[in-house]
Order: C-alpha cells, then sequence, then structure tokens
C-alpha cells in the first residue's frame, strides 16, 4: 500500500491520478478529469490522508471515512434512474455534521491554494433514488448520507451519524439527515407515534425528500414532507453549521425545503409526529368517467378540515391504459391467484382507459366497529363503477411499506436495476381534462410500461416561502408516469421510446398552453430553470449565492454551473 506523506508528493500523486482515469469516459474531459485528481491528491497529501482503499482525514478531524474504493466510487457514480453515469473522486462516509463542514471548508482551503483547479464539488447522496444523476458529481466528493448501519472507526473508537432521537411529549423526532423513513417510522412506532405525511416509498432519506417537497396521499390533509419539519441543522456550501426554522435563519429554512440540495446539506432534521394508528382499511373503486373520477377526487381533498370520521386519510389514484396495469407492481392489493380484469365490468372505459381511486381509513383495533360505517357514509357519495368496489385491511405499517415489497419481488425477477425513465408533473386542476384527453386517452397509447399515478392536492398546503414551485390553481394533480425500460426487443418497453414519449409530453403542453411543474425536475438549461421557478429565480439566485457562493452543492442538478470546475456527465 503506498501512503502520501507530506515529504512524497510525487509517486502517490501519479498512482491516484491513474486511478481516477480507469473511471474517466469521455476522452475530451479527460485532462481536466486528471488536473482534478492532481489537485485533489494535493490536497489529501497536505491533510496527510492515508491513501488505501478507504482512508482517514485526522488533520481535519473527521471521524468517518473518505474513501476511493472501486466499488464505492462504482455505486456513487449511478442512480435509480441509471441513465447517467458520473463517477467521483471520492466517497465521504460521514460520522457527523461536522465531517461534512469540515470536507467543505476543506474545498474553500483548496481552491485558495490551487487556484482553478484546487476546488472540488460536493455531493450529498442518500439512497441514490434521483432519476437523472441529480446526486452524481465527476469534479469531486459524493457524501453517501444514508449509511445502512455502517460504523466508521478513527483510531480505536468507533462512530456513527447519529441514532433518531424521540420527543413523546412534545410529538417530534430528531434524525440524522441520511435516514431512511423506513427507519425513521421504526424509530417512533415504539412510543405509538409516527410522521404524518409520507412518501409512497419508504426506503428513501430525509434529506432527500425534504430537498425535493415528500408527497403522498397524506399531502392533500398535512401537506408535503417539507410542511412538518419545525428545525434543520444544515451544512451550508460555506462549510458552517447552521440550525434553522420559521424563527431562525428562516431564510435558510425555506430555501433548502424543496430546494433541491442547492443551498446546504441537511444533516438532522426535527420531524412533526402524531399518534400511530394500527390498522388500515384499504379501498379501490374504479371509474370510467374521468370527469367523475376527478370531481370525486376533488371533493374528497377538500374534507381536510372535517373531523377524522368524516374523511379518508389518504386519496391517491391511477391511469389504467393497459389492462394488465391494474395488477401494477405498486402493491400487493390484488391477489395474483385472482387478477381483476377490465372486461368483467359491464361499464366500457371511454377511450380504452379506466381510472382507479385509491383511498384509505386508518383506525384502532378497538375502533373497528365504526369503520365500517364511516367508510360507507363516504362511499355513497362517490359516482364509481358500482361492482368495482374492493377492500382489503392490513397493519399500518405493512400499508406504509406496501411498494418495498413489491421491490423485493421484481428484484427476484431481475426487474428492479433498468433504466427508470420517470415523469413527474404537477398539473393545474383547470386543465386536467385536456391532460386526460391529449395524454392518456392519446400520446400513451396502450403501451405504458409501468404505473401511471393521479391525485390531486390542496395549494394552501405547501408553504410559498419554500423553495418548492407549484402551479398558480388552488388545487393542482400529481400525474406520475413511473416507467421502466426493458431491453426485451419489444420498442415500445425501451428507453429511447419511452424517453421520446415523455418528450412528446412535454412538448404537448407546452404547444396547449398547460402550464405544468415538473416534480423531482430535469432541465439543463438556465432558460428553462428560470422558467421553472418563475417569480421565485431571482430570490433563488440570491440564496445561492448567500449559502453556496462557489456553486459547489448538488451540481448533478445542472442549475448553476461551479466556479471550480466542468461538469462532465456521462450519458448511458
Amino acid at each position: 500500500m503506498q501512503h502520501c506523506h507530506r515529504h512524497h508528493h510525487r509517486r502517490p500523486i501519479t498512482a491516484a491520478a491513474a486511478n481516477f482515469k480507469l473511471f474517466i469516459n469521455d476522452s475530451t474531459m479527460m485532462i481536466t478529469k486528471l488536473l482534478l485528481a492532481f489537485a485533489f491528491c494535493r490536497l489529501i497529501a497536505t491533510v496527510g490522508l492515508n491513501m488505501g482503499p478507504t482512508a482517514e482525514l485526522p488533520r481535519l478531524g473527521i471521524d468517518g471515512l473518505l474513501s476511493v474504493d472501486p466499488s464505492d466510487v462504482q455505486t456513487a457514480s449511478v442512480d435509480f434512474g441509471l441513465m447517467t453515469r458520473n463517477p467521483p473522486l471520492a466517497v465521504l462516509h460521514p460520522a457527523s455534521a461536522d465531517d461534512v463542514a469540515r470536507l467543505i471548508r476543506a474545498e474553500a482551503a483548496a481552491a485558495e491554494e490551487e487556484g482553478e483547479y484546487g476546488g472540488f464539488t460536493v455531493s450529498a447522496r442518500g439512497h441514490g433514488h434521483s432519476i437523472n444523476g441529480q446526486t452524481q458529481t465527476g469534479n469531486g466528493v459524493v457524501i453517501e448520507m444514508n449509511g445502512g448501519g455502517r460504523r466508521h472507526r478513527r483510531g480505536g473508537e468507533r462512530s456513527s451519524p447519529p441514532q433518531p432521537v424521540v420527543s413523546e411529549k412534545e410529538k417530534f423526532v430528531d434524525v440524522w439527515g441520511g435516514e431512511l423513513w423506513i427507519d425513521v417510522l421504526k424509530s417512533t412506532l415504539g412510543y405509538g407515534l409516527a410522521p404524518r405525511s409520507w412518501t409512497d416509498y419508504l426506503y428513501l432519506s430525509v434529506g432527500g425528500t425534504l430537498s425535493n417537497g415528500g408527497i403522498s396521499g397524506q399531502a392533500f390533509n398535512h401537506g408535503p414532507q417539507i410542511s412538518n419539519v419545525h428545525e434543520l441543522d444544515v451544512v451550508t456550501g460555506n462549510g458552517e453549521i447552521m440550525k434553522c426554522s420559521n424563527q431562525e435563519n428562516p431564510d435558510l429554512f425555506h430555501a433548502v425545503l424543496g430546494g433541491l440540495g442547492q443551498f446546504g446539506i441537511i444533516t438532522r432534521a426535527r420531524i412533526l409526529l402524531e399518534p400511530a394508528p394500527q390498522r388500515v382499511r384499504w379501498i379501490r373503486v374504479l371509474y370510467s368517467n374521468f370527469e367523475a373520477f376527478t370531481r370525486d377526487q376533488e371533493w374528497l381533498i377538500s374534507l381536510h378540515a372535517k373531523p377524522e370520521n368524516e374523511k379518508f386519510d389518504y386519496v391517491e389514484g391511477f391511469v389504467i391504459v393497459d389492462e394488465s396495469l391494474i395488477n401494477n407492481w405498486r402493491s400487493s392489493f390484488f391477489s395474483p391467484a385472482n387478477p381483476v380484469k377490465i372486461s368483467s365490468f359491464n361499464n366500457k372505459p371511454d377511450g380504452g382507459v379506466l381510472y382507479c381511486l385509491e383511498i384509505t381509513k386508518n383506525y384502532h383495533e378497538s375502533a373497528s366497529p365504526t369503520v365500517d360505517q364511516e367508510v360507507e357514509a363516504l362511499l355513497k357519495e362517490l359516482d364509481y363503477i358500482p361492482e368495482s368496489v374492493f377492500t382489503t385491511d392490513l397493519a399500518y405499517v405493512d400499508f406504509l411499506d406496501r411498494v418495498h415489497k413489491a421491490e423485493l419481488k421484481l428484484r427476484s425477477k431481475g426487474l428492479w436495476d433498468v433504466p427508470h425513465p420517470w415523469l413527474n408533473l404537477f398539473v393545474p386542476k383547470s386543465r386536467i381534462a385536456d391532460f386526460d384527453r391529449g395524454i392518456f386517452k392519446g400520446i400513451l397509447g396502450n403501451n405504458t410500461s409501468g404505473p401511471i399515478l393521479i391525485y390531486p392536492m390542496n395549494k394552501h398546503k405547501w408553504d410559498p416561502r419554500s423553495s418548492a414551485v407549484v402551479p398558480e390553481d388552488d388545487v393542482f394533480y400529481l400525474v406520475a408516469l413511473l416507467r421502466s425500460a426493458l431491453d426485451n426487443g419489444e420498442p415500445t418497453q425501451s428507453l429511447e421510446y419511452l424517453s421520446d414519449q415523455n418528450h412528446q409530453i412535454l412538448a404537448f403542453c407546452a404547444k396547449e398552453g398547460i402550464k405544468v411543474k415538473q416534480y423531482l425536475p430535469h432541465y439543463t438549461t438556465e432558460r428553462e430553470w428560470a422558467e421553472h421557478f418563475g417569480e421565485k429565480w431571482p430570490e433563488f439566485q440570491q440564496r445561492k449565492m448567500k449559502f453556496d457562493p462557489r456553486h459547489i452543492l448538488a451540481t448533478g442538478q445542472r442549475i448553476f454551473r461551479p466556479f471550480t470546475t466542468v461538469n462532465t456527465a456521462v450519458s448511458r
């Protein structure tokens, strides 16, 4: 093993640069990458880093591990989307917010000492569930916030990110930014408590969803996850650890929530809790008429201010343009031995499309006798296909973790680690019927390659001070096309076909003047980003200069060009 010592620069720098060269695929950027690697090794040598597969930063006081191990680099170079690949120079496994801050301050020191090629970019990665390489960086360090139970050794001591801390009295939990929501749930259930607002998939990091919004079927009632946070600890692009909330450093607090990682790395979040239910009554009903479907969905979310016994706790829905999708991967709601067939209904769908309303009622076992009455009273007001009511009952945890169970099945068949050209749109209520005619009954045809979610949310549940952007209408819909690309010889399931279809959908919306907003947005030019943020764009730019003036954070979003390096992302 070779070591980088203060008085022996030349030999280890050459070895490290050679290692980094193995990860470079774009020959036009090779010199830039090598210069960056050279400068990075200068930094490593300056602080006395041991250049093994995993290494410590003793002179910076970092308790975690800085790794150049090929397996770590490979993991950090891809994401769930599997459409981009961008290997970092190194991967940091932090043990604390101090580790994150010291790394960023080291970047500033390197930039000051080395000039143009002295700095490096920094990107936080939770569970790597981004679609278009948003958590990648080819010119710096990926911070793996999700330790996955991994503990780090420094000297003879062992350290790891802090565990969740629950305040039973005040009903909140303090969690590490890389904590997965499934682990947050496990930590709070022991106190009979749970977060109020969720995402459909729990194997996402707290910092990741709070940087985007965090939505699911509870958002109509409690708002997105960013509306259920009391307080944050954030490491800014200046290397400062700042506590922020509505009262303390509110500008940073609102900037970070929905801020796509542009202003700082969330290292702690204080999440609002509520008493956890024990059971869930899970109901699905079908519609052949889109107007009736959306009218009922909008009525259901209008009940948000009603007492618990007069509303559902979760309202979602999905579109069925392909009969097989009624038994889709999002859940095991219907038994494979008894699949539901569209042809079994007398109501033939208009344009070959059906719509499924998905609703739940939470309850405690002691209150189960009243659940039937509450559900029946609400269902009486809906205009669904009468013979299409399907009901199941399950534990609260099993409902929240429903998508993960489907994931395990897909993994066993080799159908999970495939490209995911997902497209998530917020569509204003006033244009959702036009969207239906042009997309569901038009562009998509009968081939979708994955679930299509559709459900409304109340705009007033979103704090306008946050960085997140939504349509102007008081009610807007999430339309999520969650497709998987398969290399099976079927043209309509290929990555090229599905990506082109996404472009067609966006082009249709632009042509028809449907002012959609992308959720988990992906743009490549400043003009597109300015249009996306609209009236928030000037403030977004000002906050960037305040909290990350060198533009080193979350460069995979491609919003701001870093002042130190050149983006070298490589398409799949």
